[in-house]
């Protein structure tokens, strides 16, 4: 079945954008939630009247994109999580994380639209942010333990002098007169 999105969804395209999705899919989620309405050959018209209307509207908000991807590819991420002894994470480091980490920086982005894999362990990371169908950046992340412990300070015996030995002197007592 062929539907136009009336709005981005994630894994299966963005707004304005004719796909193909089964039946069920359609017919019983995507058109009655008004996410999406029927590719039928006068919708397909509209589409392309409303592409053209709005060809400026969307090279600005391309170039919008391109400009907030920059920022974020120039962006470096340090996330502080608490980490067990052999460096796996309690838990995960996911896209609500990295959102609020980059929102701390400035750069507000939704963050359903960041992609992040499996994050278990102490490492550095690529998270893919899709700005727009045909903007993605890359997100530089690190994730470090939160409260390393700092290393126990050695103790480091004091270096051992040899005293001279002390000379028996002998000690006279004042002859008594």
């Amino acid at each position: 079945m062929e539907i136009i999105l009336k709005e981005d969804i994630i894994g299966l395209g963005f707004k304005n954008e004719i796909v193909t999705v089964k039946a069920g899919y359609g017919r019983n989620y995507l058109i009655p939630f008004g996410k999406a309405v029927i590719a039928s050959d006068s919708a397909k018209k509209m589409l392309a009247e409303e592409l053209k209307q709005k060809a400026n509207k969307l090279a600005k908000i391309k170039a919008e994109a391109e400009a907030l991807a920059e920022k974020i590819n120039a962006v470096s991420l340090v996330i502080a999580t608490k980490v067990s002894a052999t460096g796996q994470i309690y838990g995960s480091v996911n896209n609500l994380q990295l959102a609020e980490e980059l929102q701390k920086k400035g750069i507000e982005v939704n963050r359903k639209i960041i992609v992040v894999k499996d994050v278990k362990e102490v490492g550095s990371y690529v998270a893919q942010v899709k700005l727009h169908k045909d903007v993605t950046a890359s997100l530089a992340f690190e994730v470090v333990a939160e409260n390393a412990p700092a290393p126990a300070p050695v103790a480091v015996p004091a270096p051992v002098v040899e005293q001279p030995a002390a000379e028996e002197a002998e000690v006279e007592a004042p002859a008594a007169e």
